[in-house]
């Protein structure tokens, strides 16, 4: 059955920004969607953690070929790590100003995404079908070059959101309209 999974990203939560309202949307559309509650801030934050309660999902049978993650900020390069070492296949990534390897933006947030990146980021693309990244010009958090630079390694389509920010509810972001079309 086709589903849909809901990432996070860095000191966020399952309905911050956009998720709730497309969780909602999907649920309307009478999709099986998921929004995992990930561990958040530093001391708590890191690959390990997030994976268990990944792996979780993916022992119950729920993350298969037929699913769709969704992820923002730090979760593309997590949801990308997740795939290539555990050697899962799914049906479609979408990923929301994604990055790998990018220090810089403030010491916690450094400290709580350093575990996530990884060197062979590329490979994902063995691991599904499609990935759509959305990027922005002016992400106040991830420099251009840094998104660009992630979406160029993974993608297979990209969409540039011009002056939208780090596509949150900071940006004005509480709906995702433009993620729908690629659903």
């Amino acid at each position: 059955m086709e589903n849909y999974f809901i990432i996070h990203g860095s000191f966020s939560s399952p309905y911050s920004n956009w998720f709730g309202w497309l969780h909602g949307f999907l649920e309307k559309e009478g999709k099986e969607c998921y929004v995992p509650d990930f561990p958040s801030g530093v001391g708590v934050q890191n690959y390990e953690n997030w994976s268990k309660l990944l792996k979780y999902y993916v022992d119950l049978g729920l993350i298969t070929e037929n699913t769709t993650i969704i992820g923002h900020s730090i979760a593309p390069a997590f949801v990308s790590k997740f795939l290539v070492k555990n050697k899962i296949k799914v049906k479609k990534c979408i990923f929301v100003c994604g990055f790998n390897n990018y220090l810089g933006i403030d010491k916690d947030y450094d400290a709580v995404n350093e575990s996530m990146y990884f060197a062979n980021l590329a490979d994902v693309k063995n691991y599904s079908k499609e990935i759509i990244c959305f990027y922005s010009d002016n992400d106040p958090y991830v420099k251009y070059d840094a998104e660009k630079e992630f979406a160029n390694a993974v993608t297979t389509k990209q969409v540039l959101m011009p002056k939208a920010g780090h596509i949150n509810l900071e940006a004005g972001y509480d709906t995702f309209e433009d993620i729908v079309n690629y659903l």
